[in-house]
């Protein structure tokens, strides 16, 4: 048995000769050619995305706009509903919700469908995902109503304070969202089994316990019906929390690599990511609605009068605060990615240090650049990545290695 003294000399050699940076180029060289290509043609193309996104989104409601579509859908909402302004608010934005979603199907296809399978990382026929769109789009436009409904009420009654209640009331919305989505949401899509009984298994719920995530059971998801991407996740709150991986990684990987990949899923629940990202959600939301407040009344008095937008009790506000909402959003690009990719960047150093899988979290990382650009510029990160880029994940897995070299339990 080594002394203390004995495996610190040991050690400092390892430590001196060990170059973090050499060894994170020394992975990043072993992806290179046709391959590295298409994933920085895939991700870059996202960039483009989300400009184009915002331009479909925009336009098709300016389109609505100027051909009276929307006033017409408020006045039949306004018949329906038989002189009841909730009721009209509610049934004007079910009937705009799914409007639109019709409306862009063809590009949601593209974006969704067409374009995963054109990079490879799609595993589903046309008529599998749209069945499971048509789905998302039923829940999206009775959730979306119930949410509007709130914000056009608060509108309405309380013209100067609406926006900070509706600020709170966002917060509630995503509060339920996370403790009702991995129950009632998830398994609309996809089926949650437990993970059978091996090491791996039980090294997972070691980590966990040993971390205080309330958990005897590790759930596996079916992703790979939908795509070839490798992900797991702690989800929900309370008495919803669940650990689950999703089949590619326990199939594609190595079991350090999922222990990495579920060491950081689980430093999000110890961290208190939940509450911080809420929180943090849920101001980006009064920005939003501040914001709201000003432009749209501006935009309605420069356009309104073609739109035929009654005034402040029509819902049909709605639309013209969409467009708002829509450039404020890609403006935001940055804050957002950059709010996320903080909440990662802790969870990436959560999980190296609980799994003790530097090589293991490396290469997760080299997988994950099958889709993800693995070599950034700085500004380019920044703006556009809501997760650290694989050099940079790669990079902290080599230094917390070069720390800990010739640790016992180091993988």
């Amino acid at each position: 048995m080594m002394t203390m003294l004995e495996l610190a000399v040991v050690q400092a050699p390892a430590a001196q000769m060990f170059d973090p940076v050499a060894a994170t180029h020394a992975y990043l060289a072993t992806v290179n050619g046709a391959a590295r290509a298409r994933s920085d043609a895939y991700f870059e193309g996202g960039y483009w995305l989300i400009l184009w996104n915002a331009v479909v989104g925009a336009g098709i409601a300016w389109g609505l706009l100027q051909t009276g579509i929307v006033a017409r859908l408020s006045g039949k909402a306004e018949a329906w509903a038989r002189g009841r302004k909730a009721g009209r608010a509610f049934l004007f934005s079910i009937l705009y919700l799914a409007l639109t979603s019709i409306v862009t199907l063809p590009w949601t296809i593209y974006v969704g469908w067409l374009r995963e399978h054109q990079y490879g990382m799609s595993n589903q026929t046309l008529p599998a995902w749209l069945g499971e769109w048509l789905i998302g789009a039923a829940i999206s436009t009775i959730v979306g109503g119930l949410a509007l409904l709130a914000l056009l009420t608060l509108y309405r009654k309380l013209p100067r304070s609406w926006w900070a209640w509706g600020t709170l009331a966002s917060g509630i919305f995503l509060l339920v969202g996370l403790l009702l989505g991995p129950v009632f949401i998830e398994p609309l899509f996809n089926r949650y089994t437990p993970m059978p009984a091996s090491p791996l298994r039980d090294q997972i719920l070691q980590m966990a316990q040993a971390n205080g995530v309330p958990t005897d059971n590790v759930l596996v998801v079916d992703a790979s019906r939908q795509t070839k991407r490798i992900s797991a996740n702690v989800a929900g709150l309370g008495p919803t929390v669940r650990v689950a991986l999703n089949d590619n990684l326990l199939h594609r990987t190595s079991a350090p690599e999922v222990r990495a990949v579920m060491g950081h899923e689980l430093g999000h629940y110890v961290l208190g990511h939940t509450a911080s990202l809420l929180i943090g959600f849920t101001l980006i939301a009064g920005l939003f609605l501040l914001v709201l407040d000003r432009a749209t009344p501006w935009l309605v008095s420069r356009c309104g009068r073609s739109w035929r937008i009654a005034g402040r009790d029509d819902p049909a506000m709605l639309v013209p605060a969409t467009i708002v909402a829509t450039v404020l959003a890609v403006l935001l690009t940055p804050v957002t990615n950059s709010l996320i990719r903080f909440h990662e960047s802790q969870a990436d150093y959560f999980g190296i240090n609980t799994s003790r899988a530097p090589d293991g979290w490396a290469r997760v990382a080299l997988k994950l650049g099958e889709y993800r650009k693995l070599e950034p510029g700085p500004l380019e990160e920044i703006v556009f990545y809501d997760h650290p880029s694989g050099r940079t994940r790669i990079l902290m897995g080599m230094r917390w290695k070069a720390h800990h070299l010739g640790e016992p339990d180091v993988q």
